[in-house]
């Protein structure tokens, strides 16, 4: 009925058959917000067509899934505690796995301009694929530590490892990071994210605290990196 479908006044409502688990990760379909992919500790990724209010289709990993993303609107990848990259076609129902870490895949991102998927893992490693490629793994890259949060925008690769390290890759030429920094913030990083214009990333610890940082290391960028903290709760 229409009264279930979304309409323009609502600003909130619930989707039907969620995942029966924590949720690891949501992200839109890159062309419209129409579609929405969904990753979950309990096994499976989930595909849900938001206005129409259904499950358009899902598939599952042998254990919890930390990571989804998509590639165009047809292809979507996952990767997580069963330490392998998998790749899903939406139209066909075909799914396949693309290869392994040695430890959980924590990260799945595209890189569009590079038409690779880059996966980092609790392995202290970053690895570069192309499916296309006789060898789909094209590189693997020693972070230092267990990779917690990555993002990608073109060629930059942003990385957070444990130990609050974030190390910047240029994915055209990963002999060596081109920067190694460390994290503003006192508490460990949960989440980074490129700014759309590369020139900078977004990078949020687990004390609730967010720090806007510039990749320019010239002291008058550098004046404007900044940062807050989220959620404040006046105490009585």
């Amino acid at each position: 009925s229409t009264r279930d479908k979304m309409s323009e006044s609502r600003t909130e409502y619930k989707l039907k058959s969620p995942p029966e688990d924590g949720i690891s990760n949501v992200t839109f379909g890159p062309n419209s917000s129409q579609f929405l992919l969904v990753s979950s500790w309990d096994k499976k990724v989930r595909l849900y067509d938001i206005v129409s209010n259904n499950q358009r289709c899902s598939y599952s990993h042998s254990m919890p899934v930390l990571d989804c993303t998509f590639q165009d609107p047809i292809h979507v990848w996952s990767g997580g505690l069963d330490n392998t990259l998998k790749c899903y076609d939406i139209n066909s129902s075909q799914e396949s796995s693309l290869g392994t870490h040695e430890n959980a895949i924590k990260c799945v991102e595209y890189s569009g301009s590079n038409n690779v998927i880059v996966t980092g893992s609790w392995d202290g490693t970053v690895k570069v694929w192309d499916e296309r490629a006789q060898a789909p793994c094209t590189g693997t890259y020693n972070q230092g530590d267990k990779v917690y949060s990555m993002s990608v925008v073109g060629e930059v690769l942003v990385v957070g490892t444990a130990g609050r390290k974030v190390l910047v890759w240029d994915l055209r030429n990963m002999s060596c990071p081109q920067q190694k920094r460390e994290s503003s913030l006192k508490y460990q990083t949960r989440c980074i994210s490129c700014f759309p214009n590369k020139s900078g990333y977004v990078l949020s610890s687990i004390e609730g605290r967010v720090a806007v940082e510039y990749l320019d290391p010239a002291a008058e960028a550098q004046k404007r990196k900044y940062a807050f903290k989220c959620h404040r709760v006046k105490e009585n």
